[in-house]
């Protein structure tokens, strides 16, 4: 299913009813180029679960876990590794099995040999004439939301 936002407020709007529909135990592969809103989504998929945290792109970090209402992030932003095995370095395997929450991975197409065949992938295009404009592509989730 396709969407297109115009504005933050619009990804956040998006992210919300995802995360209101999700369940525990959900991967959700986010890929884009930079500054094409997925740290934008994050930040309104967590607010959805009630976090209140500040949350940003872990680049530097590489994994954030946050305690929401109804149950836990784990953020994790895969920009920095180089392949797979980096992620299996940091025990990373860890967060492929959420039992306590849901793992949303920024650039996750850096690890793709490795996510589940269930994950759900969002992709974030920005439309060149129009700067604040997304696509945003769900692959992998009921568009009943």
């Amino acid at each position: 299913m396709d969407y297109l936002c115009n504005s933050i407020k619009e990804t956040h709007q998006l992210a919300s009813r995802i995360a209101n529909d999700i369940s525990v135990g959900a991967i959700i592969a986010l890929i884009g180029d930079l500054g094409s809103g997925k740290t934008t989504f994050t930040q309104g998929f967590a607010k959805s679960l009630g976090i209140n945290e500040n949350v940003g792109s872990p680049t530097f970090k590489l994994i954030s876990e946050y305690d929401g209402k109804k149950f836990k992030l784990y953020h994790i932003d895969a920009y920095r590794l180089k392949d797979s095995t980096d992620f299996l370095n940091i025990g990373g395997e860890g967060y492929l099995i959420p039992d306590e929450g849901v793992t949303i991975i920024e650039w996750a197409d850096n690890i793709r040999d490795l996510l589940p065949e269930d994950t759900i992938h969002i992709n974030f295009d920005r439309i060149q004439e129009h700067s604040c404009l997304r696509k945003i592509r769900i692959v992998g989730m009921d568009s009943g939301f």
